[in-house]
């Protein structure tokens, strides 16, 4: 994985973007089933190191659920004072709850003995990240706390348009919405509101 702070951030908020709007007023889960798993690991194989060694099955799908709920219950608490994303706004996992399961998924890193022994020094055995047997959940917790603890956690935002669900980051002062559809959409939804209310603004 490339350890620079935009890919932990995109990574961390691609991952709770796998909760989307579905298009018809619902809500869709990318990481329904392993095979939304799978598609979604290959999509990002450019941060994920070894995406394609890595092993996909029911436990580590389960394991990424998890740790989603998570990611999106810090991100929830990111963007006080403002609204959560709706898609989850009733049922977050507790904060302290959320924060323990990043902290032990990040801890699952694989890692194997090296030994250093130069002249006239006794052997000396350090641990080192493993080349082998990368854990998904640990990459993702790991860039979910490096997101959670950066600069851009400020700039994290819960789309207000209706129906979206999204979470953002907002690249200028003047950003209200996720993408321009949903300013669209917001928009014309004030505009009926207002119709509605006899043109009162």
């Amino acid at each position: 994985m490339q350890d620079t702070t935009h890919t932990d951030s995109r990574l961390a908020l691609d991952l709770a973007l796998t909760i989307r709007h579905d298009g018809h007023g619902g809500v869709a889960d990318d990481l329904s089933d392993l095979a939304g798993l799978t598609a979604w690991v290959r999509e990002h194989a450019e941060t994920l190191p070894d995406a394609s060694e890595l092993s996909v099955d029911e436990t580590t799908l389960a394991a990424v659920r998890d740790l989603r709920a998570a990611v999106r219950a810090l991100f929830a608490r990111a963007v006080r004072p403002g609204a959560p994303s709706p898609a989850d706004a009733t049922r977050l996992v507790p904060v302290p709850e959320a924060v323990a399961r990043l902290n032990a998924a990040a801890a699952r890193t694989p890692t194997v003995p090296v030994l250093h022994w130069t002249d006239d020094t006794e052997p000396v055995v350090h641990r080192q990240p493993s080349p082998r047997g990368t854990d998904l959940t640990a990459v993702l917790a790991q860039a979910a706390i490096a997101f959670v603890s950066g600069a851009d956690r400020r700039r994290l935002r819960a789309c207000p348009a209706p129906r979206c669900v999204r979470y953002f980051l907002k690249d200028h002062p003047r950003q209200e919405w996720c993408k321009p559809s949903c300013g669209n959409r917001a928009r014309v939804a004030r505009h009926h509101e207002r119709h509605k209310q006899g043109g009162r603004p």
